[in-house]
């Protein structure tokens, strides 16, 4: 799995996939976990499926990442997203941001 990234100092944004479950879900961890930097926003706006098996992978991707001493934050602006957020509870658990701007910025 390959996606678009970007760096900002020790911050790498990702921008996740259109579908992010199923059989993606095991990839998209291992692209995360094998960034360079360990504090990780992922953009959730070009995601238009997000599934249980997604979700899981979130959840995974933050425990590896706060292990190694770094962290995964979440930025959308997506309205569905955003309730399957909360309706899941995630979004106590992760924080999410209304940007990338924002949740970069919460890193400093």
């Amino acid at each position: 799995m390959n996606l678009p990234t970007e760096v900002f100092g020790e911050v790498v944004v990702v921008h996740s996939p259109e579908e992010l479950g199923g059989e993606q879900a095991e990839r998209f961890e291992e692209f995360l976990l094998g960034q360079e930097r360990k504090r990780v926003v992922l953009d959730l706006d070009g995601t238009e499926m997000l599934d249980s098996l997604g979700l899981t992978a979130l959840l995974n991707v933050q425990e590896a990442l706060r292990a190694l001493g770094g962290e995964l934050k979440l930025a959308t602006a997506n309205a569905s997203n955003r309730k399957i957020l909360e309706i899941t509870r995630l979004d106590r658990q992760l924080e999410v941001f209304e940007s990338v701007v924002d949740a970069v910025k919460s890193f400093h």
